[in-house]
């Protein structure tokens, strides 16, 4: 009997085992075939819902469901900390020390932040004046903490790259400009935006286009900025070449890294726990037999939801190419997009892949109905109804009509070439 194992239950991990699962439904009926997946945490949350808890805009029943619930029933969920990944025997290691042999894995551990490698984070001040919310739990105290600032210093710093879901920063830079003018604090609130790059995006294409947003909004921006230390007694983050941000309330990015096992595993990772991935076909470097997806892989793409579920489309045909013994589709094209919430009831929409920027035009279709790298309310409309999306459609697996994996060119203004002399 063939055994996969999918090491990671959320939103890769998720989707990787509802289209497997559906796949091979007959080779599972007829037990030729069987699929397990491992996660030690036993709820499942709506990571850009973690964006909108502090701002009240989303509560926590809203962002979490229980994992098991978005599994299908002909996988097999296993709840525990992985603690080995051997690509020699082919063979995992759980905490409680059952070990899962296997003939294929896929790895969609995700990431984690690790907010204790910035010097002084985690000391004084942390949870009371510094925050974060790419957690449950830092998300919810600082829901409190804005309710209860009555103005003075935002500072939001992104301490180094690469994070799950870019923009995601500066979104909150955009909602918390919105919140305090709603609560009639605005003028009492100065926000700042540090971040490691040379301009307030990850993308050059937007951060050209869109740098009204800041200045409009009146969010000073600090460019290349490599936190060294923070005090969270004196409220003061300092970069490596000794610039000095004063704050009241830091809210920052941490670090992020892949899960710990990937580190443990020889040839596997690299230094920041991330699988070693080939981009276009999403099999992990290390062995044939391992693949990669989602936020686990080092593949030059963006880490965000969207681009799970292309992956997935990709990684669910190249899994059956393997296990069939033909050759590997090198399908992947980078493809991400994502709506950026930019405050009063607006949104701008993106959609890129490895070789091409965010560009102007429409989204879905040439027609249409959003536009792309402009604000609108029918984005915010569309960034809030994903949600509902993401329960019912991604998650289960299911392909958007209209939304292929490869990135469509239809829509989109692309740049006239000129002729050199």
């Amino acid at each position: 009997m063939r055994h996969l194992v999918i090491l990671g239950a959320g939103t890769a991990g998720t989707v990787m085992a509802n289209r497997l699962a559906r796949s091979l439904r007959r080779e599972i009926a007829a037990g030729t075939t069987r699929i397990t997946i491992v996660d030690q945490d036993p709820v499942h949350i709506y990571q850009p819902g973690l964006l909108f808890i502090p701002f009240g805009v989303y509560t926590v029943d809203q962002a979490v469901r229980g994992r098991a619930a978005q599994l299908p029933k002909a996988v097999r969920y296993v709840q525990s900390r992985i603690e080995s990944l051997d690509t020699a025997t082919d063979t995992v290691t759980l905490a409680d020390g059952e070990v899962l042999s296997y003939d294929l894995c896929i790895v969609a551990t995700g990431t984690r932040i690790v907010p204790e490698e910035l010097d002084g984070l985690t000391g004084a001040g942390w949870g009371e004046r510094m925050f974060e919310f790419y957690t449950l739990e830092g998300a919810e105290r600082l829901a409190k903490a804005l309710q209860e600032f009555k103005g003075g210093r935002l500072l939001i710093n992104v301490v180094e790259m690469p994070i799950k879901c870019p923009v995601a920063p500066l979104e909150f830079a955009f909602l918390a400009d919105w919140f305090f003018t709603e609560r009639g604090l605005r003028d009492k609130v100065s926000i700042t935006y540090a971040t490691p790059l040379d301009g307030a995006f990850t993308k050059p294409a937007c951060s050209r286009s869109l740098a009204y947003l800041l200045e409009g909004k009146r969010i000073a921006l600090e460019t290349e900025f490599n936190a060294g230390r923070v005090d969270g007694t004196a409220g003061e983050l300092v970069s490596w070449d000794e610039r000095t941000l004063p704050f009241d309330l830091l809210v920052s990015i941490p670090t992020h890294k892949g899960a710990e096992f990937i580190t443990r595993a020889p040839g596997l990772g690299n230094e920041m726990g991330f699988v070693l991935t080939d981009p276009r076909t999403l099999q992990a470097k290390v062995k044939p037999n391992v693949f990669a997806i989602g936020d686990a892989t080092d593949v030059p793409a963006s880490k965000a939801g969207s681009v799970a579920h292309f992956e997935a489309e990709v990684l669910t045909g190249n899994v059956l190419r393997f296990l069939e013994g033909k050759p590997l589709e090198p399908g992947f094209d980078g493809h991400a997009n994502c709506f950026i919430e930019t405050g009063h009831h607006k949104a701008l929409l993106i959609d890129f892949n490895y070789e091409t920027e965010p560009l102007p035009g429409n989204f879905p279709f040439a027609w249409g109905p959003m536009p792309l790298l402009k604000e609108s309310r029918l984005n915010h409309l569309g960034k809030l109804a994903f949600r509902h999306v993401y329960w019912n459609a991604l998650l289960p697996g299911h392909d958007f009509p209209g939304i292929p994996a490869r990135m469509k060119r239809a829509g989109k203004r692309f740049p006239v070439a000129t002729a050199t002399p």
